[in-house]
């Protein structure tokens, strides 16, 4: 009895530091921007400083089908695509963390440890209920709006099943965004679905949706516009230098203090005239939210062997002219997916490609001739 009760507290406590370890691994940032042409490009970083997810590029052809995968070998829901998609995998496994379909209808999954909280699988309902990983790909191959969105997660039931690679059924919300600009997050409290409108297009990851905007009200006072002169007695007083209108930002790596920077840096960007300068802007804001290793993934982790960053990738979504672009913890050089290019009848299973063809800086060289 004593050997069974050591053996379950070793256990508990294994766990406890692998939770530890999975909060402490992830800070997700996400933000939206919009041209003067009317182009929106949603863009964010991906950050987990635990072990390298091994993310791939991939891409969906129209008809494929899909079936979700339930805990105790039950088979959930089925679909066929409807749109082709290009997205961003993890693990090398099929799940889409990442994507925008070809009506640039984006979808983008953020960790949520401590608040997402799935239902409880029911096994007469087992054909309408999907499995929280496989749904990016399924809103991204069945919908093309919020609106579409709406109606597709009040067709399903959402369960989770233990991932391996983490100990633990992993805990998350998700964004979706349309070409409008209108936008949505997704969360999972006390095993239902709850939805938010997201007009500010921003996210990163817990406490909930809900807790960040109205946090957002601490820092009414922020502003682009530089803090005046003041005269105190007979002393004239004045700003140490630009940026004085953001004084109180935070500016420390957890949740709640990336969501204002991010609301903060969003709104005030300076403007451009289309999409693809838009994703300029986006790299640029999105550059304030990567994170080191040894900031996020705790001490005394060895996983992370071969990585950079604990920001493995970022990616930019024009939703407008349907463009990927991204670069990764190993090479800053933009990449670009034109999914105007792609033919997504032409296979008939995913099509999956490496983020990187070299693990190494693209540099060029400038050096002048003697």
């Amino acid at each position: 009895m004593t050997r069974y009760r050591f053996a379950s507290w070793s256990m508990l406590l294994g766990m406890g530091c692998l939770l530890l370890l999975v909060e402490r691994a992830i800070a997700c940032t996400g933000i939206t921007l919009r041209a003067k042409d009317g182009a929106v490009v949603f863009g964010r970083t991906l950050e987990w400083g635990a072990f390298d997810l091994n993310s791939r590029l991939v891409v969906v052809p129209r008809g494929l089908e899909f079936q979700s995968r339930l805990q105790d070998g039950k088979v959930g829901r089925s679909w066929k695509a409807t749109y082709g998609a290009v997205g961003l995998d993890v693990l090398e496994k099929n799940y889409l963390v990442d994507g925008m379909n070809e009506k640039g209808f984006a979808v983008n999954v953020f960790y949520h440890p401590g608040f997402a909280e799935y239902g409880v699988l029911d096994p007469a309902k087992a054909s309408s209920t999907i499995e929280v990983l496989d749904l990016c790909q399924y809103l991204l191959t069945t919908c093309a709006t919020v609106e579409d969105a709406r109606k597709a997660m009040a067709g399903v039931s959402v369960t989770a099943v233990v991932e391996p690679a983490i100990g633990i059924a992993p805990p998350v919300h998700l964004i979706a965004t349309e070409p409008s600009g209108k936008a949505i997050v997704i969360e999972f409290t006390n095993g239902l679905t709850k939805i938010y409108d997201a007009p500010l297009g921003a996210i990163t990851n817990a406490p909930n949706y809900d807790w960040h905007i109205t946090n957002l009200r601490n820092y009414l006072n922020l502003s682009p516009v530089g803090i005046p002169d003041r005269d105190i007695e007979e002393l004239n007083f004045r700003p140490l230098g630009g940026g004085s209108g953001m004084i109180g930002l935070p500016g420390d790596f957890t949740p709640p203090s990336r969501f204002v920077r991010a609301v903060a840096f969003s709104k005030t960007a300076r403007p451009t005239d289309t999409g693809a300068e838009t994703m300029v802007e986006l790299f640029r804001i999105l550059d304030n939210f990567n994170v080191p290793l040894g900031a996020a993934e705790g001490e005394g982790q060895v996983k992370t062997k071969g990585m950079r960053s604990s920001t493995i990738w970022t990616t930019a979504y024009d939703t407008k002219n349907l463009v990927l672009r991204y670069h990764t913890q190993h090479n800053r050089r933009i990449r670009q997916v034109d999914l105007k290019k792609i033919d997504f009848t032409k296979e008939r299973e995913l099509v999956r490609l490496p983020l990187d063809k070299e693990k190494n800086e693209d540099i060029e060289e400038v050096t002048p001739s003697p």
